[in-house]
């Protein structure tokens, strides 16, 4: 099969080995691959938990039809299923997923591109603003970062489970511009010095309930804050950087629980209990369309080199793809 393949030079198209499933795995036939940015670290060489180095294949989602199951899968799951899910070594014509992280397409006209961009912001958002972030009907929250994917799909749960202050924070004005369209009530510049003292003014004082933290570095400080008393912190992403001076005592003083989250270190179980609950919950949004990302642009899997590049430029707003075959 066709992969993207990482080597001294960043990645290329090479022939390796079609996988074949193992005990409760599925092959998928993969049409189209979303993007995430955790896939510019493989590609350069890094290790993204136990992925990664010389010889690894990017990715982490994808969508497209079964094509061969494993020993222990369930019956419900045959080949020629239409499929979506979180999946490693994406980057490729064929992927292995475990059968219970695969959902199924819905039957509409959604096109492989869209379907392929869903899995993680599904299951990462909805663990980070519902499991940990407890949103609640009339309640606040806050995701910093929002303009990226994920960010968005977190804006649209918030908004789904009715939360009535909904804050979103991004440094770029045109981006900035067009959070609210995906649920966010205010929307704040965190380069702005400011910004804090914004988001009080938006709670009447008390600081939103939870925070979704793709940030970290310096803002996090900040941000505690703007989050109220018995709030919560939930620690998605790092993108501002991964050590930083941190305000004990403002922690302290407002009693913020500040929770980290990451699949690299959970078992299997885990996951699948996440993307279990997720379907659960939001899969009816999906299916009606509530629950979508902006496709930003789609390149060719033959064109993996200009789609990280578009993607290290971090100009784009949603979700980027490739298109397989």
């Amino acid at each position: 099969m066709k992969a993207a393949v990482v080597g001294t030079d960043g990645v290329s198209i090479q022939e390796v080995p079609t996988p074949r499933p193992g005990p409760e795995q599925v092959l998928v036939r993969l049409r189209a691959i979303g993007l995430n940015r955790a896939d510019l670290g493989i590609a350069s060489g890094h290790m993204h938990g136990a992925v990664g180095g010389a010889g690894a294949i990017p990715g982490l989602e994808g969508a497209g039809e079964i094509v061969e199951c494993g020993p222990g899968v369930p019956a419900h799951i045959t080949p020629g299923m239409r499929v979506m899910g979180a999946m490693g070594s994406s980057y490729a014509e064929y992927a292995l997923a475990d059968w219970a992280r695969v959902n199924p397409v819905p039957d509409t006209n959604m096109a492989w591109e869209v379907a392929a961009t869903l899995p993680v912001a599904l299951q990462t958002m909805h663990n980070a603003v519902v499991t940990h972030g407890q949103v609640r009907e009339g309640g606040s929250i806050m995701i910093l970062g929002a303009s990226s994917g994920v960010g968005l799909m977190a804006l649209q749960i918030a908004r789904l489970k009715g939360a009535k202050v909904i804050v979103g924070t991004s440094t770029n004005p045109e981006k900035r511009a067009r959070l609210k369209e995906f649920g966010a009530t205010h929307v704040v510049d965190t380069n702005d010095p400011g910004w804090v003292a914004q988001v009080l003014d938006a709670t009447d004082g008390k600081g939103v309930e939870s925070v979704v933290d793709q940030l970290s570095g310096a803002v996090t400080s900040q941000a505690l804050g703007a989050t109220a008393i018995l709030g919560r912190i939930i620690n998605v992403g790092r993108l501002a950087g991964m050590k930083a001076e941190f305000d004990f005592d403002t922690h302290a003083a407002r009693r913020i629980s500040y929770i980290g989250v990451t699949f690299r270190t959970r078992s299997n179980a885990e996951v699948r209990d996440i993307v279990r609950l997720m379907r659960e919950d939001l899969w009816a949004a999906v299916e009606a369309g509530t629950l979508a990302l902006p496709l930003d642009r789609v390149f060719a899997l033959d064109d993996v080199r200009d789609a990280l590049a578009h993607m290290k430029a971090n100009q784009h707003f949603g979700k980027i793809a490739m298109r397989v075959g």
